[in-house]
C-alpha cells in the first residue's frame, strides 16, 4: 500500500454506515463483472446486525448476481429494499422472490433504457424518450413494466410526437453509487485496467454526484500516482467521495474467474481446443450458425445463443463476422456462463450506454436470442413464467432494433427431451410442455410490431424452424427423423402455416464433426440500409399491437 495517505479511503463498514434509510442506490455490473461485491456484503451485514439501512430503492441495468448468493442477492432481505427498478431479474432470485410475494415494489425496464437513464439523470433531464419497449409488457397500455400488484406508480408514459409513438421513461434522484474499479490514486481517480468492462460506471457516478449524493468505489489496489494515460481513468476523482480497498476474494474479474488477462486486453489469447458435445444445445446453435452472414455485426444473447460463438470458432469463421455483447464488447470471442459479458481478444470495449446507442439506432445486423415461449402471433416471452421473474435484460432493445432476429430454444421445456441418433431426431417419451403456445404469458417481443418495422424473424428449435410472415407463423424446415403430424403439430398451441418450400434441416447439424460452415455475404456498409428496412422507423398507426 502507498505511504501517501489516501484521504478518501474508508473501510467497508464505514462505507455502509454512510447509506441512510430510504436512500436510492445505483449499482453497476454485468453478472459478476464490475460488481462491487465487498460493498454489497458490508451493506448486507449492517442491515442484518442493525436493521439499517432499510426501505432502500435499488436501481440497476444488467443482471448482477450468480443466481444464488452473490451480487444483488445480498439485498434480498425483507425490509431492506422497498423498491427495485431492474433490467434483469433472473440472476437475483432472492429479490425476485420478494417481488413475486408483493413484499417490495418492482419494475422491469429494458437494460439499455436504464443505462441511458443514468446519463439523463446526470444531465438533469426529465426523462428518456425512445421507442424501445413499445408493444411489450413495458408499454403502459400493457403493464408499464410493473411486476406485481404492490407496484402502482407509473414510471413510463406513452407519448405521440410527429405522428409517431414513443415511450417516456421518467428520471429520479439517486443518492448512493456503489461502483468498482482497479486502482485509485489519492484524489480518487479510478482506472479499470484489470476490469473486463467499464459498464455504466461513469454515468452512474455523474448522476449521483449531480444529485448531491455519495459515490463509493471499491478497488483492488492503491497508488501514489497513476502511471496510465489519463484517458484510461474510468471514473474521475472529482466524482468520487470514498474509496474502499477490497480483498481478492471479493474482487474477482468475473464470478467464474479470478482474473483472465485476455478479458482486459493484457494478452492476446492463443487459439486452443474447443471440445464439442453433440446435444440439442449444440444442434440448435449449429443450425443458427448457418444463418450467420459474412461482414455482419451480430449480437449473441445469454444462454443457448452463447454456443454460436463456439460453433463459429470451431468452424474458423470468427474472423468473418463481428460478434458484440450488450455491455460493450466488440469483436473477439465472447465468454459464457458466469463470465458472460467478458470477451477474449476484443477489438474494442466501449461503455454500456454507448453500446445501446449503437444497438437502438439499428446498428445490429443479426441478433441471436433465447426463446422461452412463442405464440401464434410470433410473440416471444423470455421475461416471466408463472411466479418466476426472469426479466428482459437487453432483450427488448436488441430484438426491436436488429435487422434480423433469430430466436433459439428447444421445442419443449423440461424433460424428457428428444435424442440425436444416427443423424436423426428421435422422440424420447411424451413431453407436452411445449414452448409454442396460443398466447405467451408475458409479452417481451411483439411479432406484429416487428413485421411493421420490416424485420426478418426466425424461430429455431431442434425439431424444426419457423419464420414470421404477414400471413402468420410458417413452418419452413423439419429435422431429419421428425414427422410433422406426430412430433410437431400435436405439441403446439396453434396451427402454423406450412411453407410450400418446406425443406429438411441440413443433416450435418445432427452429426459429429465439422459442419463446413461457409458464410454468404451480408453486404457492405454502404448497401446495408437498402437490403433491410431500418427497424427503428415506425409506421403512423397509433393502435396497440396485440
Amino acid at each position: 500500500m502507498s505511504s501517501i495517505k489516501h484521504h478518501k479511503l474508508v473501510s467497508p463498514t464505514e462505507a455502509a454506515a454512510l447509506i441512510p434509510n430510504g436512500a436510492t442506490i445505483a449499482t453497476a455490473g454485468f453478472v459478476g463483472i464490475g460488481f462491487a461485491e465487498e460493498l454489497a456484503i458490508a451493506v448486507e451485514q449492517r442491515f442484518l446486525q442493525q436493521q439499517t439501512p432499510g426501505d432502500l430503492t435499488l436501481v440497476y441495468a444488467a443482471g448482477q448476481g450468480d443466481g444464488k448468493e452473490r451480487g444483488l442477492n445480498h439485498f434480498g432481505h425483507d425490509g431492506m429494499v422497498k423498491r427495485v427498478i431492474g433490467g434483469h431479474w433472473g440472476l437475483v432470485p432472492k429479490l425476485g422472490a420478494l417481488a413475486c410475494d408483493g413484499k417490495l415494489e418492482a419494475y422491469n425496464l429494458p437494460q439499455g433504457v436504464i443505462s441511458h437513464l443514468f446519463r439523463d439523470i446526470a444531465a438533469g433531464k426529465p426523462g428518456l424518450l425512445t421507442q424501445v419497449g413499445l408493444h411489450t409488457f413495458v408499454d403502459p397500455r400493457y403493464e408499464g413494466g410493473k411486476i406485481n400488484q404492490t407496484t402502482r406508480e407509473e414510471l413510463v408514459e406513452l407519448m405521440h410526437i410527429g405522428g409517431e409513438e414513443y415511450l417516456f421513461y421518467k428520471t429520479f434522484p439517486i443518492h448512493i453509487a456503489l461502483l468498482r474499479g482497479t486502482t485509485a490514486d489519492p484524489k480518487g481517480n479510478i482506472t479499470g485496467e484489470r476490469e473486463a468492462l467499464p459498464l455504466e460506471s461513469l454515468a452512474i457516478a455523474q448522476a449521483v454526484h449531480n444529485c448531491g449524493g455519495k459515490v463509493i468505489v471499491q478497488v483492488e489496489r492503491l497508488t501514489d500516482r497513476h502511471r496510465l494515460h489519463p484517458g484510461q481513468v474510468t471514473i474521475p476523482g472529482i466524482l468520487v467521495d470514498h474509496v474502499v480497498l477490497a480483498p481478492p476474494e471479493h474482487h474477482q474479474q468475473t464470478f467464474a474467474e479470478t482474473y483472465n488477462p485476455a478479458y482486459s486486453g493484457e494478452i492476446h489469447e492463443s487459439p486452443g481446443t474447443c471440445e464439442e458435445a453433440l446435444n440439442l444445445r449444440t444442434l440448435i446453435a449449429r443450425r443458427a450458425a448457418m444463418e450467420l452472414r459474412r461482414n455482419a455485426i451480430i449480437n449473441l444473447g445469454i444462454g443457448m445463443p452463447e454456443e454460436i460463438a463456439n460453433v463459429a470458432y470451431r468452424e474458423a469463421v470468427l474472423d468473418q463476422i463481428t460478434l458484440t455483447i450488450e455491455p460493450g464488447g466488440i469483436g473477439g470471442r465472447p465468454a459464457g456462463g458466469l463470465s458472460f459479458g467478458a470477451v477474449s481478444n476484443a477489438e474494442a470495449i466501449i461503455d454500456q450506454p454507448a453500446q445501446f446507442d449503437f444497438y437502438d439506432g439499428g446498428g445490429i445486423d443479426q441478433a441471436f436470442l433465447g426463446m422461452a415461449q412463442m405464440d401464434a402471433q410470433g410473440n416471444v416471452n423470455v421475461s416471466r413464467f408463472g411466479n418466476r421473474m426472469a426479466g428482459a435484460g437487453g432483450f427488448i432493445n436488441i430484438s426491436q432494433n436488429a435487422k434480423e432476429v433469430f430466436f433459439l430454444g428447444t421445442f419443449c421445456a423440461g424433460s424428457p427431451q428428444p435424442l440425436i441418433e444416427n443423424g436423426e431426431i428421435r422422440m424420447n417419451g411424451d413431453n407436452k410442455k411445449s414452448k409454442l403456445v396460443h398466447n405467451v404469458e408475458h409479452l417481451t417481443f411483439s411479432g406484429q410490431y416487428a413485421l411493421r418495422r420490416g424485420q426478418k424473424i426466425k424461430y429455431i428449435t431442434e425439431r424444426c424452424v419457423f419464420q414470421l410472415t404477414t400471413s402468420g407463423v410458417e413452418l419452413t424446415e423439419v429435422a431429419p427423423g421428425v414427422q410433422i403430424d406426430r412430433d410437431i403439430l400435436p405439441f403446439m398451441g396453434f396451427k402454423p402455416l406450412i411453407s410450400p418450400q418446406l425443406s429438411v434441416m441440413p443433416i450435418q447439424c445432427l452429426k459429429p464433426g465439422p459442419i463446413d460452415l461457409t458464410l454468404k455475404p451480408y453486404g457492405t456498409l454502404a448497401d446495408r440500409g437498402s437490403e433491410v428496412s431500418r427497424p427503428h422507423i415506425q409506421t403512423h398507426s397509433q393502435e396497440a399491437v396485440n
